[in-house]
């Protein structure tokens, strides 16, 4: 009973409290739990099955455009990391070490990867030497360690899951065609599949990766007005390649310095996820993405034939991921716990439905009931199911274009940002200094430069000085 109690309680509303929302739910529809050490997660199967949905549907993707998967050690020796300047500058400190091996100290230091750009380069010096040998197209599965000083669960943790992807080419066109081609497939990832819309566009210097000649970005909008950087792709240009010597010969056998690319998504998408589309009952999944599609709840179960029918429905849902729920629990606590989990729809059926060869359909995201016939049910499932997707991405898509605002003159800016959470187009002079003052005053940061530019006034929203792009700008996760 303690535990039906705890299933059906309310959680707290996110107008009330949004971060004890998201807590309250990632929780109660038991996707982590907290880890002995401070700062990491256990990624429980109903969160972990999100995420394998989403590493097959990407992995799918990235081969498709030819790339194949490799692993590299979690280890990074110091010597290596130092190489590049400004890499090993941005990521120190969040770096963990490892500092002995067993009881011994070691000679040398060893990094926990927090990304490894500097591992894949080590290894393309030794395994490239011919334009015959480009482009070199991989990503590896892993997990990295970062150690933050504030942590959340999937928004940010010591450790995560991701996937990170670094290709080397022969020329600089190669590389930022390739950067831009991962970039929008993330972008379509995140609507289709996600049901997520995103702003595309380009990372001021300020807010590019540590040693990245350019990055790209897609950045979400959350319920509560914030932005999530939701996936990022990095042009390197040849600096990697020039501090690790990664050289080949061309066709007239001279010397040429690769270009390489890296990209990279992470667990952080399901706190998006989450956060987009989550409502006070909990889970709001899009179908493309639930590991339960559809879940069958028998009312007056132990009544003769109504198990039966159920599973005789299940059946007949096979081309779906489909469950039934056979517990002992109450159909009400069923219903709760289908929500607070996500599934996108309830199929209910009883004694009374089976009389009329019939089953109600309950939507998770509108809460509509829909009684269908039984011999139409998975063509009106499957119908359901792709207008769900459809809806979700329009709902959300509606939600982040009424939180976009625009701002020209500097007090009209600051009051937007203060008082109408979401994000504000504003043009930029391009100079640091006008950034940092936004961030300091505010608390906006850039979130990217879209490349669907538009020219809101001549001049930047904080010195006045002739502006050079226009800018999205928000308070950020």
């Amino acid at each position: 009973m303690a535990k039906e109690k705890k299933m059906v309680e309310a959680i707290t509303s996110m107008d009330v409290d949004f971060a004890q929302w998201y807590t309250d739910v990632v929780k109660k529809a038991e996707l982590i739990d907290y880890a002995s050490v401070k700062g990491c997660m256990v990624i429980k199967p109903a969160g972990y099955a999100i995420w394998e949905n989403i590493q097959k549907e990407l992995d799918r993707r990235f081969k498709e455009t030819g790339v194949e998967n490799v692993y590299m050690p979690m280890f990074i020796p110091e010597s290596l990391l130092q190489k590049e300047k400004d890499h090993v500058e941005g990521f120190a400190p969040e770096v963990a070490w490892v500092t002995h091996g067993g009881l011994e100290p070691l000679q040398e230091r060893l990094c926990v990867r927090p990304t490894s750009e500097t591992l894949f380069c080590d290894f393309y010096a030794k395994d490239i030497q011919s334009y015959r040998d480009l482009p070199k197209l991989y990503n590896q599965w892993c997990s990295v360690v970062r150690w933050e000083k504030t942590t959340r669960p999937f928004l940010r943790s010591r450790e995560f899951l991701w996937q990170e992807g670094h290709t080397a080419h022969a020329t600089a066109k190669e590389a930022e065609e390739r950067t831009i081609q991962m970039l929008n497939l993330y972008a379509d990832f995140c609507e289709s599949v996600l049901a997520m819309p995103v702003i595309r566009g380009r990372k001021t210097d300020k807010e590019k990766f540590a040693g990245a000649e350019a990055t790209y970005t897609i950045e979400a909008l959350m319920h509560d007005g914030k932005a999530l950087q939701s996936g990022t792709s990095h042009n390197f240009g040849d600096g990697f390649a020039k501090a690790f010597e990664i050289q080949y010969a061309d066709k007239e056998n001279k010397l040429q310095y690769v270009h390489q690319t890296s990209w990279g998504m992470t667990t952080r998408l399901i706190g998006a996820i989450i956060m987009v589309h989550g409502d006070d009952n909990g889970l709001v999944l899009p179908p493309a993405i639930a590991p339960t599609q559809v879940v069958i709840v028998p009312i007056q179960q132990k009544k003769e034939g109504v198990l039966d029918k159920a599973y005789e429905m299940k059946n007949t849902l096979s081309n779906f991921r489909v469950k039934v729920d056979d517990s002992d629990k109450s159909p009400g606590w069923k219903f709760s716990e289908s929500e607070m989990r996500g599934i996108p729809v309830r199929v209910e059926i009883g004694p009374k439905d089976m009389e009329g060869n019939q089953a109600v359909l309950v939507r998770r995201d509108t809460h509509e009931k829909i009684t269908v016939s039984l011999d139409e049910l998975e063509k009106k499932v499957g119908e359901l199911l792709d207008t769900i997707q459809k809806d979700m991405l329009e709902r959300a898509r509606a939600h982040r274009d009424s939180h976009t605002y625009s701002a020209v003159v500097w007090d009209e800016f600051v009051k937007t940002i203060n008082e109408k959470p979401g994000f504000v187009k504003a043009m930029w002079c391009g100079c640091q200094e006008c950034e940092d003052k936004i961030k300091e005053e505010t608390g906006a940061t850039s979130r990217c430069m879209p490349f669907a530019q538009e020219t809101l006034s001549d001049q930047c929203i904080c010195c006045g000085k002739p502006a050079t792009k226009m800018v999205y700008w928000g308070r950020a996760y």
